[in-house]
């Protein structure tokens, strides 16, 4: 028989073809299986994302979904260090050099036939024509589960095969500031429900820590996993550089001229969230179509960038008109803004970003959000009732104060919804 490294992967003679005829192909293979090995050797288990659990890892075919630098490569390899049969999971990256002279497919058989029956592959973006070869593996290889990661921008899968009636697709958000309390300060809370913070039913080790303060280090540098490493807004920078300067354009099929609209066009937006859109001026100002600055900022809003506060256009969100634009997040803010950001559009961003992830979030009329038949103000601590009065289920929601009464709710505890 030929044999790999030990724990690596062992295959019988029972495959004389495989043995006598594809030995480099399977030292190819070895090498994957050797960085994979490396990687979960690295990898912690301290402290798992939200959404671990909400995904069902047995499926066949699982899609992870999110920003560049929101943790879906860890969330993998920690699901698997903690779940999976080593023998017969393989974990690969997508761009690996491997893939230059051998397919996804090709893979996906070859670790079939050998006894794999979990196929993990990180950031599918970067494969080239990569729907088409999922597919053929999903109705080709029963036998065998595949779980991949990708851009937030691959749902809308232009151009590729439909994948909508065989995967289970899940989005992956940042860190919520539970999350950031658990993993910076080692301050376990649990999951809170929406109506236990409409409620003010709020678990907070108050004896010992002091909100407030904490949340403020969240809002600055808290939201990517990565905040304990030096050098956290260089960084996010590179991160958001390789979204404008790869990801969408190589969706989008975009020029570098192009390409470089989408950096002006975010720089706007920073200078002057909450950005109300006028696409005539915009148009103007990027020197495209006015046609086309509604796909730019389609593309920053699927790729994590930014979010688009919509009306409710009869309880469908997404055909709703565009009102408002914010950030993605408040890291962003602090990162690429020239001053100091608002700190009211600061209160804006980071209620709308932790609010999107569980719940639909549209523009009030009245004051600045709606969820449901619940309608919301922003402000510090100064903030009145005057915007709200005589409004139904209307909340006030305030930056600066440690506890909520009646009405009025803290602005960290939305924090704690994932």
């Amino acid at each position: 028989s030929c044999s790999f490294t030990k724990s690596l992967l062992v295959i019988s003679c029972n495959f004389p073809y495989i043995c006598r005829n594809d030995l480099k192909n399977i030292s190819n293979m070895e090498n994957l299986y050797r960085t994979f090995r490396l990687l979960l050797d690295n990898t912690t288990t301290n402290f798992i994302r939200y959404l671990h659990d909400q995904i069902s890892w047995n499926s066949r075919l699982v899609a992870i979904l999110g920003a560049r630098g929101v943790g879906k490569t860890t969330l993998l390899l920690q699901h698997i260090k903690l779940h999976d049969n080593i023998n017969e999971t393989l974990f690969v990256t997508a761009d690996d050099l491997y893939f230059s002279t051998n397919t996804l497919y090709e893979l996906a058989l070859k670790f079939y036939q050998q006894g794999g029956k979990k196929l993990y592959i990180d950031e599918i973006h970067k494969y080239q024509a990569w729907s088409k070869e999922i597919k053929n593996i999903y109705d080709q290889i029963p036998g065998l589960n595949v779980i991949y990661t990708g851009s937030s921008i691959l749902d809308l899968e232009q151009g590729g095969a439909d994948l909508s009636r065989r995967k289970l697709e899940y989005h992956m958000t940042g860190l919520s500031f539970r999350e950031y309390l658990n993993i910076a300060k080692n301050i376990k809370l649990p999951v809170h429900s929406f109506e236990d913070i409409l409620s003010n039913k709020i678990q907070f080790p108050y004896d010992k820590e002091r909100p407030l303060q904490l949340f403020k280090e969240y809002l600055q540098q808290g939201y990517y996993p990565f905040f304990k490493e030096d050098g956290y807004y260089i960084r996010l920078k590179s991160v958001l550089n390789q979204t404008l300067e790869n990801d969408i354009p190589n969706f989008a099929q975009m020029n570098i001229s192009t390409a470089q609209k989408l950096k002006k066009l975010l720089y706007i937006v920073a200078q002057s969230v909450p950005f109300k859109p006028n696409f005539s001026k915009l148009s103007r100002d990027l020197d495209v179509n006015r046609n086309f600055v509604p796909d730019l900022m389609f593309y920053l809003e699927k790729a994590g960038v930014i979010n688009q506060l919509r009306n409710d256009t009869k309880g469908i969100k997404l055909l709703g008109k565009v009102d408002k634009v914010y950030l993605n997040n408040t890291n962003l803010a602090y990162a690429i803004s020239d001053t100091t950001p608002d700190i009211g559009n600061v209160r804006e961003t980071v209620f709308f970003s932790f609010m999107r992830t569980t719940q639909e979030v549209t523009t009030s009329s009245v004051a600045d959000f709606t969820i449901g038949k619940y309608t919301f103000e922003i402000g510090g601590k100064n903030k009145t009732q005057k915007q709200i009065e005589g409004i139904e289920n209307a909340y006030v929601v305030k930056d600066d104060i440690e506890y909520g009464y009646k009405n009025i709710i803290p602005l960290w505890a939305f924090g704690l919804i994932y």
